[in-house]
């Protein structure tokens, strides 16, 4: 009898505790990187309609709550998913249909693959390619149409820089496009020699035959957008930020967000059309978990690579040029003057130190002083030393990416000269005037690997690991700065710090799992790690084959 009340009273006992709470899903026994304000380091997380809903100790998560689905990390190293805070995700993924030009490294190399693609497709009506870099190869002169008149006298062809700031077309291609000798324009160069078009088309001038290309149907938008997600699934992005939308295509967005196909969360930089200008103005800020449509995309000037980048003195290498903007002073304050007044970011383009120097003041004058309007300069590659602290004065955001300055770093000097050179790729100088940096990648201009970044921004060395002591090693950023940057940095830029960005309750489930960890690996090896799994609310949307 005793036995038997003693039995009882246990029973009541348990049944007085209280239940575990029911979640989705639990992820334990990890190392998990939260990237809060404390940059704290916890074991386990409990998630429920694809947020965090408990974040803490393996003990803490285990014996509070249960859930169907529970996820033994053995060890694992987890982030908050990588955020790129600069790409052309869209341009990517329709780029994947074209020629990959990247890593060519001749012309003769660039005309075989050319050929080779012709030889496959017959029936395309345009021969498109992208990727090649004449820095790469001996002489480091521009390519000429020649060539490809020879070989294709009836049929256009259009291939783009690495950069997406100067092309090569044939002589089919510059007819459909209206493009002679005597074409001018504003922002951008025909090249001419001997009276006679080269075939090299810079900035604006593209878009004079890239007009003419059939636009892209929205079954083969839908399969192009898909196959980016995947491959980005692949590396750890979990959002995006894509550059230069039109309406047309944030709207196909939306749709494969309403049908589920499309789980990449987009941060869209709008195109500034006057008709998009007028239909968001209109429609005013949009946010939801999935999308966030609050800026414009503005184009200052154009690239380093092919000296289109806006310079305070002349190129170093090329006395008679200085680069130029791409719009006038004026277009540029009243983009700005509407941006403001219908409370959208603005996010210009900068190369140059001139560009910078331009939209920084035409910055200042709108903001006034400090604010939270998170107004960013992409790229701002080159920057004089005068005009940095506006960064800091004006509440600025720089974008930058860190492996433009470990691909441009064989040849940036001799564009800008040994003075110069010193004011390029500055991104722990910059960090320094807010105290935050968004970190990127300008994919597809470089890989999408978001690891390829991290080991640029804080080794400031290529993939193999040269120079031994690191380019212009006093900008590199720690690994929690570098982190931070494309994660709760990236998502501060973004307007979306309150949903993504870090480990912690309340916020979106998105998270990367490696078996190695980037914060403590040896650095060299950095560009090298899997991703074993990446997830998006929750979800397993990508893990690597066992």
């Amino acid at each position: 009898m005793i036995h038997f009340l003693a039995l009882c009273g246990l029973l009541v006992l348990a049944s007085c505790q209280n239940p575990k709470i029911q979640a989705d899903i639990i992820y334990h026994g990890g190392t998990i990187y939260t990237v809060n304000s404390e940059f704290e380091i916890t074991d386990a997380v409990a998630i429920t309609d694809g947020k965090f809903v408990a974040v803490g100790s393996d003990d803490e998560i285990l014996n509070n709550y249960e859930a169907e689905e529970t996820i033994d990390l053995k060890g694992k190293s987890v982030y908050p998913g990588f955020i790129d805070a600069h790409t052309h995700f869209f341009r990517y993924g329709t780029g994947l249909r074209v020629i990959d030009l990247v890593g060519v490294k001749s012309f003769d190399e660039l005309v075989q693959k050319v050929k080779d693609y012709a030889n496959e497709n017959p029936d395309e009506s345009w021969i498109l390619g992208n990727g090649w870099d004449q820095n790469i190869w001996e002489g480091q002169e521009f390519p000429t149409r020649d060539q490809l008149d020879e070989l294709f006298p009836d049929k256009p062809v259009l291939l783009t820089r690495i950069d997406g700031h100067a092309a090569l077309a044939n002589g089919r291609a510059l007819q459909l496009g209206g493009v002679t000798a005597a074409t001018k324009l504003l922002g951008g160069t025909v090249t001419v020699k001997n009276g006679k078009t080269t075939g090299i088309l810079v900035d604006n001038a593209i878009d004079l035959v890239s007009a003419k290309i059939p636009k892209t149907t929205e079954e083969q938008a839908r399969k192009a957008i898909l196959q980016a997600q995947q491959n980005c699934f692949e590396v750890g992005l979990t959002s995006v930020v894509d550059a230069g939308l039109d309406k047309e295509t944030i709207d196909l967005y939306k749709k494969m967000h309403q049908d589920s196909s499309l789980k990449m969360r987009i941060y869209a930089m709008v195109n500034p059309t006057p008709s998009n200008m007028e239909y968001y103005f209109d429609q005013g800020v949009y946010q939801d978990d999935q999308l966030t449509i609050r800026s414009f995309k503005i184009y200052g000037d154009g690239a380093l690579g092919s000296r289109g980048a806006a310079l305070l003195k002349p190129y170093s290498d090329k006395p008679e040029e200085t680069g130029f903007l791409l719009s006038t002073e004026d277009d540029f304050r009243d983009l700005a003057s509407k941006m403001y007044e219908n409370g959208f970011q603005m996010n210009t383009h900068c190369i140059g130190d001139s560009a910078n120097r331009t939209l920084l003041n035409i910055y200042a004058d709108v903001l006034k002083g400090k604010n939270d309007l998170r107004w960013r300069i992409e790229h701002a590659q080159v920057v004089n030393p005068d005009d940095v602290p506006k960064f800091a004065e004006f509440s600025i955001i720089p974008s930058v990416q860190p492996t433009h300055a470990t691909s441009d770093m064989y040849w940036a000097e001799q564009r800008l000269g040994p003075d110069r050179i010193k004011h390029a790729y500055i991104f722990k100088e910059l960090l320094d005037q807010n105290g935050l940096i968004a970190l990127g990648s300008d994919f597809p201009v470089e890989f999408i690997n978001p690891l390829y970044g991290f080991h640029a921004a804080v080794a400031r060395k290529d993939k193999n690991n040269w120079p031994d002591e690191g380019f212009q090693i006093e900008n590199k950023l720690t690994r929690e700065e570098a982190l931070k940057g494309m994660t709760i940095w990236a998502a501060y830029a973004n307007f979306e710090e309150n949903l993504k960005g870090s480990i912690e309750t309340g916020k979106l489930a998105d998270l990367v799992i490696m078996e190695n960890d980037i914060m403590i690996e040896d650095a060299k090896n950095l560009r090298d790690l899997p991703i074993w799994a990446t997830v998006v609310g929750g979800k397993m949307v990508y893990q690597k084959v066992k």
